[in-house]
């Protein structure tokens, strides 16, 4: 199988591309690390890729909003080229940072991306506060690509700006196409139903993460690339130990590789 080519966009801010990079490569895909300001300068480089990733950060410092300056900054450069790379049989995933971008740009939902218009926001957590904690996740079914297979994530968020709002009809559109892709949960999987800290920053239905109506854009404000490995689980040396006590190996992996996985192996 050809590798397909995957772009982690980087620049003014950005500062989980390394991480974004190794996992996508440790899927088995060929990922290439770009600035911003490159990709302005030649922008059909983009189209020699297969998956967009738009990674963490604090892109311009979050000033105007988490997501928001480098939001339009894109739009005023390359919303062209994006949306021409989205409409190809490509992937597309924002994590965080990238995921607060690409509902500033309006590629999530995506009824009408052609407008790049604004109909969700990510907004400041309830808390008042920064919030770097590990979420329980429940996979809701949809065409989401990158969640193909997965019915429950523990995976760490770390933002200060994570509080999903839309308007109720927006919401009840999105369940409606089935674009709801994450809810925050408790440690059962039950709904959290706003409750802190299983909701972590007061998310309007617990939600996490969003697709767009094809499922081969996501968005989400978790960190999916900060559990690549089982070693990385916050419990891991008591996990370690009960599994030793039990005569059963250890896992290798950690839950947030498999989105990583789903994306490369969707190409072939």
């Amino acid at each position: 199988m050809t590798k397909p080519k995957a772009l982690i966009l980087t620049g003014y801010g950005i500062n989980c591309e390394e991480e974004t990079s190794y996992a996508f490569g440790l899927a088995g895909a060929e990922a290439v690390i770009l600035h911003m300001n490159d990709l302005i300068a030649e922008k059909n480089r983009i189209l020699d890729f297969q998956i967009l990733a738009l990674p963490g950060g604090f892109s311009y410092g979050d000033d105007t909003g988490s997501g928001n300056a480098i939001a339009n900054r894109i739009k005023n450069n390359l919303v062209e080229f994006i949306q021409r790379f989205i409409e190809k049989d490509t992937l597309t995933i924002g994590i965080c940072n990238g995921c607060q971008v690409l509902a500033n740009m309006g590629v999530i939902p995506g009824f009408e991306f052609h407008e790049s218009k604004r109909e969700v926001i990510f907004t400041h957590n309830t808390s008042a506060r920064y919030e770097d904690r590990w979420v329980t996740l429940k996979v809701e079914k949809t065409d989401c690509v990158f969640t193909k297979g997965l019915q429950k994530l523990y995976i760490p968020v770390a933002h200060g700006e994570g509080n999903f709002y839309a308007k109720t009809t927006l919401i009840n559109k999105l369940k409606e196409k089935r674009q709801i892709v994450l809810r925050y949960a408790k440690e059962d999987g039950t709904p959290a139903k706003g409750e802190f800290p299983y909701n972590p920053n007061g998310s309007c239905e617990d939600v996490a993460a969003i697709c767009n109506p094809t499922g081969r854009v996501l968005a989400l404000m978790p960190h999916p690339e900060r559990h690549l490995f089982f070693c990385q689980h916050p419990d891991y040396p008591l996990l370690k130990e009960q599994l030793l006590r039990q005569n059963r190996s250890l896992p290798e992996k950690g839950e947030g590789i498999k989105l990583f996985e789903n994306a490369v192996g969707w190409f072939g």
